[in-house]
C-alpha cells in the first residue's frame, strides 16, 4: 500500500524561498497593499509546489522515522500485536494509528486508553466493562474497551504502568481467553487486535520484577522504536510549518527561527516543539516569527569545556562532516542523511568553516 501523498514541502531547500517574504506588523496585515499581497500569495503557490511526505497522517522527512513507518506497513496487514517504545512526547501514538489505518481493521472501531492516567481500581472496569450493580453507582450495563475494540484495534498507551493484578488478566484475553465483565456471570469473547506503547525499559522492568516477562514477550510480537526528535533533525522544520499552519497559515518562520529550532534539543520532543509553535503563533507581532519569539529554554548542559577543547571539537567535526561529503560525492543532502543532520544545519556549519579560514588567513602574518 502507497503511503506517500503530496504535501506542503516543509524542509530541505524550503527556507531560501521564504527570503523574499517581508514581516508584516499584523495590525497592517489587512490594509495590505497589492504588493504585499502578491508577495503572500506566491509564498503559499511556492509552499505549495514543494513535496514532502505524510505517511499515514504523520509528518515526516527523516530516513530514520521513514524506516519506521516503512516497518508500519509491512505489519500493518497482520494481527500481531505491537509494542511501540519511546520518549514521551516523541510521536508513539502517531504510529500505533498508523498501525490501524494501513490494516485491514481500518473501517473497524479505534479504542485507545491511557494505562497510567487511571487509579488501579477503575482499569479494570474500563478495560472489561460491568454489570449493573457491581459496584456502588454502577446503574447500568457497560462494555469495556475491548468490547468497544472488538474488530478493530485497542491502543494501550503507558502499559508499563499496568499493576500486577491487571497485568495477569490481561495477558490471559491476549491469549484468547474469554473473560468475565465485571459482577458479570457470562463470558464475553472479543477479537481485537493489541497495539501497546511505553517510554519505560520494559525489558529492565522485567529484570526489576515490577513487569510480568511472559506478558512482556506476548507483546513484544513486533516492537517498534520511535526515535527522539533530537535524533532526527530534518523532521523539525516539516513539523514546525505543520502546526504553524494549524495555528494560522499565513504566519511564516524566519531563517534564524529555522536555524534555533534545528539547533534545539526538544527534551519534550514532537510534544514540546507543538507547544514552542502554537506560543510563538500567539505571541508574535510579525508575520514572519523569528527566534526570540520561541522563547526556547536552553537545555541542559554538561561541565562548560576549556576553549582549547572546543577548539579540537570542532576541528573533529569538520572532519567528519567533509568525509561525509566525501563519501555522499558531494551531495549534500546525502551527507547531511549520514550525519543525521538536516542539509539546513549542514550548510550552516560549511559556511562557518568557510568563514572561520577566511578569518584565520587574514590573522596570519605576513
Amino acid at each position: 500500500m502507497a503511503m506517500t501523498a503530496k504535501v506542503l514541502s516543509l524542509g530541505g531547500g524550503t527556507a531560501g524561498r521564504f527570503n523574499f517574504h517581508r514581516a508584516v506588523p499584523r495590525h497592517n496585515q489587512e490594509d495590505a497593499g497589492p504588493e504585499t499581497r502578491y508577495r503572500q500569495d506566491h509564498l503559499r503557490a511556492a509552499q505549495a509546489q514543494d513535496e514532502g511526505n505524510i505517511l499515514s497522517g504523520a509528518v515526516v522527512r527523516s530516513e530514520r522515522m521513514k524506516a519506521v513507518f516503512r516497518l508500519v506497513e509491512k505489519i500493518a496487514r497482520t494481527n500481531a500485536t505491537v509494542l511501540i517504545g519511546g520518549e514521551s512526547g516523541s510521536g508513539k501514538e502517531v504510529v500505533a494509528r498508523a498501525v490501524h489505518n494501513l490494516s485491514l481493521r481500518c473501517e473497524r472501531p479505534w479504542v485507545d486508553i491511557n494505562c497510567g492516567a487511571l487509579p488501579d481500581h477503575l482499569v479494570e472496569s474500563e478495560l472489561f466493562g460491568y454489570e449493573k450493580g457491581a459496584f456502588s453507582g454502577a446503574e447500568g450495563q457497560k462494555p469495556g474497551m475491548f468490547e468497544l475494540a472488538s474488530g478493530g484495534t485497542l491502543f494501550l498507551d503507558e502499559i508499563g504502568e499496568l499493576d500486577a493484578k491487571m497485568q495477569v488478566k490481561l495477558l490471559r484475553v491476549l491469549d484468547g481467553v474469554p473473560y468475565y465483565r465485571l459482577g458479570g456471570t457470562r463470558k464475553v469473547a472479543v477479537d481485537a487486535r493489541i497495539v501497546a506503547a511505553t517510554n519505560k525499559n520494559l525489558e529492565q522492568a522485567v529484570e526489576a520484577g515490577t513487569f510480568r516477562g511472559d506478558l512482556y514477550h506476548r507483546l513484544n510480537q513486533v516492537s517498534i522504536q520511535v526515535p527522539p526528535l533530537r535524533e532526527r533533525v530534518e523532521d523539525v522544520a516539516p513539523l514546525a510549518y505543520h502546526f504553524l499552519h494549524e495555528v494560522d497559515p499565513r504566519l511564516e518562520l524566519g531563517e534564524d527561527a529555522l536555524n534555533a529550532l534545528e539547533d534545539h534539543g526538544w527534551p519534550g520532543n514532537v510534544r514540546e516543539l507543538r507547544n514552542a509553535i502554537t506560543r510563538a503563533a500567539v505571541l508574535a507581532e510579525s508575520w514572519e516569527i523569528r527566534a526570540a519569539d520561541l522563547s526556547l529554554r536552553p537545555c541542559p548542559q554538561g561541565p562548560v569545556a576549556r576553549p582549547e577543547l572546543k577548539s579540537q571539537l570542532g576541528g573533529l567535526e569538520e572532519q567528519v562532516i567533509r568525509e561525509a561529503l566525501e563519501k555522499s560525492g558531494g551531495r549534500q543532502d546525502v551527507a547531511a542523511g549520514l550525519l543525521g543532520i538536516s542539509r539546513r544545519t549542514l550548510l550552516r556549519r560549511l559556511k562557518e568553516y568557510k568563514t572561520r579560514a577566511s578569518t584565520e588567513v587574514c590573522a596570519s602574518p605576513a
